[in-house]
């Protein structure tokens, strides 16, 4: 029966692309000169998961690409080839290319071939020049070669053949014809068993048809191995790892007596399966995993039978974002159900009045936990998002002539999958003006009494229910009196204005401001800074600035944990309640008769901490009645979008409640001021504010 191996590409793709992030991270860690061996194993079992797993679907450039980069691994791998800057940035570039070639033919899109076949020689060549280059020490040799010299280690065995035995382990290893296709050489298998200790080997050849009928993709062979000394169980069954479900294999333990005298079939005979050079489809050499390291699996031949990928051995599985959505918007929605019985419950009477109010708050408790629970769900880590820096700050750097260092400090902190995704774009525009704008030359740090080397800080942390994200560094600082030159030669602040630096510093997010004096293509337009408010402001967060001039910025971004679900303040105006979102308000008051000063025509304003603040009348905003028209009657919430304050004038306070988002622009349509709706416990409808909105239409309706 033949299987439909499409079933599986989507779980391929997922987990090759995680697999490159962290082939990219452990290259970022590759120390010039002397690289940690688990980390090279670490790069060179992610190109040989990909490279197995390429081969098993059919997509062969991929296959044969990653092939190249894996001989190239291998021979880091064996110390015969140093790392060097130029090695490592070609494969930095190769991670590039391959993370390339897997969107395209997941888009069904062709593959930039040229590319692939321009890097693919470049690989070729390092190989080739591996002998012209300064050799790195080379590791102790083992004492059999199991995959150059397998006659050399049965002589080995043979003249000590009558000799006592220590205790060793006795290895059947018996593969099925396919595991070669699977991206499997169990040459390579044998050289890290080589690599534990002298190896003794029986070659198993019964199977291998006349050489006109060898089918170069089949395995025919099989081996009888004993392995001696005190070598862990694990480290042997991590050789064979790999190959899982692709053979037979008994590991026994023995005893220290008897003897052992191999019989070695000849070398053509075992190498025969696996042609000397390699062939257009590379699955018929490829590389057995180390014993060293265990990175991020990635499966390299997903067995038929799953319908879920499984991640390692932690009993996770791969659930889609769209039925976690489902189930979102499911618990949502039983939220509400459960808030109206709890408000119908308050009014019964009788008997069993308390029963009923009791089962209702263990109702109410229950459906927390299942909220929480399913919150959770869609958690993430921001490391998701603080992975891309370290190598996008190394490539600016060197492109810059700068030298950087990248802190990345609460990495775990977790936030909404919806959330993390959309935040990437801002951060990156915040890294880079720290990179181009923030951290100055090498030679001006030093004039300026700093250290050569600048520091670039990522950090995120739980901060009041929210989750703050700062970058930082320790650059030159904003130019407070370049940005006002700029902003009044634009006709942005009118020269006699007086401004403090926070509005100074506010004037960075004007769409179109740049005080960069030529453009390049890394900043100059004036495109980034307005774009990262827009959209964190689209998440419902805020970005906050400040600097201090030869010391460096600090950029806080602050946002919702979640975009399902907003802490807020209920308020009433008239008989309606409106939501004001708790992470704009600043302050609640109420305020005297004489507290609020009335400009020209109708503006009114109130002082508020040495400013003054405008008001809006929401009753007048959205048409509603309200119970008083008099400031000092009602109460002012002081609220904050867009790095302006305003006082917005309700009624009544309600109280903090946390409310499902429905969104009004899916089920109705766009209203300025507001951001979306919920349902309360009595079952009516109200409107979350939008403060940003807000601000907009109160200054629409002001200049009509």
């Amino acid at each position: 029966m033949t299987v439909d191996l499409t079933q599986f590409h989507d779980a391929f793709f997922e987990e090759s692309f995680e697999a490159l992030d962290s082939m990219e991270a452990a290259l970022l860690k590759l120390d010039i000169g002397s690289p940690e061996p688990e980390l090279i194993n670490t790069i060179f079992r992610v190109a040989h998961s990909i490279k197995g797993g390429s081969a098993t679907f059919g997509f062969s450039e991929i296959a044969s690409f990653t092939h190249s980069l894996e001989t190239l691994l291998d021979e880091l791998r064996s110390g015969t080839m140093p790392v060097t800057v130029a090695l490592s940035d070609l494969l930095l570039k190769s991670v590039d290319v391959m993370r390339a070639m897997l969107r395209a033919v997941q888009a069904k899109q062709p593959i930039d071939s040229q590319r692939v076949s321009d890097l693919q020689f470049d690989l070729e060549v390092a190989i080739a020049k591996k002998s012209e280059q300064p050799q790195a020490p080379a590791a102790p040799a083992p004492a059999a070669s199991a995959a150059d010299e397998p006659a050399a280690a049965g002589c080995a065995a043979d003249g000590d053949a009558s000799g006592p035995k220590p205790p060793r382990w006795r290895i059947n290893f018996h593969p099925y014809r396919e595991l070669l296709e699977r991206g499997n050489d169990p040459l390579r298998m044998l050289r890290e068993l080589a690599a534990l200790g002298e190896l003794d080997i029986r070659v198993d050849a019964q199977m291998l048809p006349p050489l006109a009928d060898v089918n170069p993709q089949d395995c025919y062979l099989a081996w009888s191995l004993e392995l001696p000394g005190e070598v862990a169980e694990e480290a042997i069954r991590q050789v064979f790892e790999w190959a899982e479900g692709d053979c037979d294999l008994n590991i026994e333990r023995l005893p220290g007596t008897g003897n052992f005298a191999p019989h070695v079939e000849p070398a053509s005979a075992t190498l025969a399966p696996t042609p000397a050079t390699p062939s257009p489809t590379p699955a018929t050499t490829s590389a057995a995993p180390s014993a060293v390291a265990t990175p991020p699996r990635s499966e390299a031949a997903p067995k038929p039978e799953a319908s879920v990928s499984t991640l390692g051995d932690s009993g996770s599985i791969r659930v889609s974002v769209e039925k976690i959505d489902e189930l979102m918007n499911t618990v949502g929605e039983l939220v509400i159900t459960q808030a109206m019985l709890s408000q119908l419950g308050s009014h019964f009477d009788g008997p069993d009045a308390e029963k009923l109010r009791g089962g209702l708050g263990q109702l109410e408790r229950n459906m927390r936990e299942l909220q929480e629970s399913v919150m959770r769900v869609r958690m993430l880590p921001i490391s998701f998002v603080f992975s891309r820096f370290p190598r996008m700050v190394r490539d600016l750097a060197q492109r810059l002539g700068k030298q950087i260092e990248l802190k990345l400090t609460g990495e775990q902190t977790e936030l909404d999958k919806t959330v993390l995704e959309k935040i990437g774009d801002p951060l990156v525009h915040l890294v880079r003006n720290c990179i181009d704008h923030g951290i100055e030359s090498p030679q001006a740090r030093i004039a300026a009494g700093k250290s050569a080397e600048g520091t670039v800080h990522l950090d995120a942390c739980h901060r009041g229910g929210n989750i703050a994200v700062e970058v930082s560094d320790d650059g030159g600082g904003l130019d407070r009196e370049r940005i006002l030159a700029k902003a009044r030669a634009r006709g942005l602040v009118d020269p006699t204005d007086s401004l403090t630096d926070a509005e100074i510093y506010e004037l960075i997010f004007v769409p179109g401001f740049s005080t960069a004096d030529k453009t390049t293509d890394l900043s100059g337009r004036g495109v980034g800074m307005d774009v990262v408010r827009r959209n964190v402001k689209e998440l419902g967060g805020k970005v906050e600035v400040k600097s201090e001039p030869g010391r460096g910025s600090r950029f806080t971004i602050t946002l919702p944990l979640t975009l399902a679900i907003v802490d807020g303040q209920s308020v009433s105006v008239g008989t309606e309640t409106y939501i004001v979102p708790l992470i704009s308000i600043v302050e609640s008051m109420q305020l005297k008769a004489s507290g609020v000063t009335r400009l020209s025509g109708h503006s009114e304003v109130l002082s508020f901490r040495g400013d003054y603040l405008p008001i809006i009348r929401l009753h007048e905003l959205f048409g509603v009645e309200p119970r008083s028209r008099a400031l000092h009657e009602g109460l002012v919430v002081v609220a904050e979008g867009d790095g302006r304050r305003v006082g917005l004038f309700v009624d009544d306070l309600l109280g903090q409640q946390q409310v499902v988002i429905k969104s009004l622009e899916a089920n109705y349509g766009h209203i300025e001021g507001v951001s979306g709706a919920t349902i309360l416990g009595d079952g009516s409808v109200a409107l979350i504010l939008d403060v940003p909105g807000l601000i907009r239409a109160a200054s629409m309706r002001a200049a009509a």
